[in-house]
């Protein structure tokens, strides 16, 4: 299978012995998209509407903030905030609370656990998950899935950085693990897990021992003797357990 536009991306991430391959992509991905919409892009019509409409999770706004375009991302709030005030104040107007009874009333407040009980705080639900940067990662992260499991049914080349690799952080592991549920054949799928799982496992071992030495390493009686791997194994280990780059520098637009 020749590299093309389509798979040189996942290809390039396989080759760049990162944690997790599908982090790695993730990571560039939303810087694009950070880039791009403080760029001149969110001077753009088309990038507006989508901007108003989606809005940014807390992460994405943070990451817009820490930019440094303060001009864009005010320009980029004034036209979300007024559409959401405008939804904002339709919601409220609609609002009609539920009945309400003792057993309610003597019951553990947890409103994160349970269902949104009215269209209003279901609202609010909608716009914390709603992002235009989740959005753009979400989108070409499906094709990249795609195009993973394309690549090992036809690659030999890709199998072999696939076994080489440092397996891939528990969130993304898992939904490969799902999606290998559609892409692979029986027979396939009797190659894949094993070779996977054997990945993971390694991987997960070597980083907590990596980060168990570190923790070692910083008794005094071990002071002499050397670091190994373990010096960014905190990060690392954090990667591994949830996915992204803890210890990344704030990204910041070019001087």
């Amino acid at each position: 299978m020749k590299e093309d536009i389509s798979t040189i991306p996942l290809m390039d991430a396989m080759k760049a012995g990162d944690e997790c391959p599908f982090c790695y992509l993730e990571r560039k991905a939303e810087q694009h998209a950070i880039s791009f919409i403080l760029g001149s892009a969110y001077m753009e019509d088309y990038i507006r509407e989508k901007t108003d409409e989606a809005g940014f999770c807390r992460h994405h706004f943070k990451m817009m903030y820490d930019y440094g375009n303060r001009l864009g991302s005010a320009l980029i709030l004034s036209t979300h905030m007024k559409k959401l005030n405008q939804k904002l104040a339709q919601e409220l107007k609609d609002f009609v609370p539920g009945k309400s009874n003792i057993m309610k009333r003597m019951k553990r407040t947890d409103p994160k656990v349970s269902p949104a009980k009215t269209a209003l705080g279901a609202w609010v639900s909608e716009q914390e998950q709603s992002c235009y940067v989740c959005n753009h990662f979400r989108d070409i992260y499906h094709r990249y899935l795609d195009t993973f499991f394309a690549l090992y049914r036809k690659n030999q080349e890709f199998r072999s950085l696939l076994t080489q690799s440092k397996g891939f952080c528990l969130p993304h592991f898992g939904d490969l693990v799902e999606c290998a549920e559609d892409k692979l054949s029986d027979a396939q799928k009797k190659e894949f897990y094993p070779a996977v799982f054997a990945l993971m496992q390694e991987h997960m071992d070597r980083v907590q021992e990596e980060v168990s030495w570190f923790v070692e390493k910083n008794d005094h009686r071990n002071k002499d003797k050397d670091w190994g791997n373990s010096a960014d194994s905190v990060q690392r280990a954090m990667q591994k357990c949830t996915g992204g780059y803890p210890a990344d520098p704030i990204f910041k637009i070019k001087p």
